[in-house]
């Protein structure tokens, strides 16, 4: 077999593999590209060298009010370069059966969310998009278990802190993350 067959053979099986929704872990987290809200195309390119927190959406869970404290992190550390990023997803109970436009009036009018929010997205199980396999795989390699986990990403983009959906966005171990992170 001539080197030009093996290499369109090798290339042909790195497409193959990279369709069928494998992450790359090495990258970081900018290697994505999402849907606002307003369904614009979004690269998080856009927030290189910012500290993210990323956190799965509902508008009706009995954990919703934390918008309010996602609200205020945002508030508070956005200057210093902290993101937060929601994405509402309905794995869980159908609590966020809206669509985005829906979605968006939700958190506005009841919270006065204006940090980043992007559409609707699959976070667990089939189809699941391959932002939330990053979040994972840089992670506990374990599913997300219910709406508001929340991930802290470094500024590099390369390292990623889980803390699960219970825990308040404004908790001491949260804080302490994005202090650390924000330097």
């Amino acid at each position: 077999m001539s080197m030009s067959c093996l290499f369109f053979a090798a290339s042909l099986l790195a497409g193959l593999s990279s369709s069928a929704g494998e992450v790359d872990l090495d990258k970081p987290i900018y290697q994505f590209t999402m849907n606002t809200i307003e369904e614009q195309s979004l690269p998080l390119l856009t927030y290189k060298g910012k500290v993210l927190m990323v956190v799965n959406v509902a508008s009706y869970c009995g954990l919703t009010p934390q918008y309010e404290s996602l609200q205020a992190i945002h508030e508070k550390f956005k200057d210093r370069g902290l993101i937060v990023l929601g994405f509402p997803a309905n794995q869980f109970n159908n609590q966020e059966p809206g669509s985005n436009e829906e979605i968006k009036e939700f958190c506005t009018q009841k919270y006065g969310v204006s940090f980043p929010m992007f559409s609707k997205i699959v976070v667990k199980g089939e189809g699941i998009h391959p932002l939330y396999q990053w979040l994972i795989g840089k992670t506990d390699r374990k599913d997300i278990e219910w709406n508001f986990a929340k991930f802290i990403v470094s500024r590099d983009g390369t390292k990623a802190w889980r803390f699960p959906s219970r825990t308040k966005p404004d908790a001491p171990e949260v804080l302490k993350v994005i202090e650390q992170q924000l330097g």
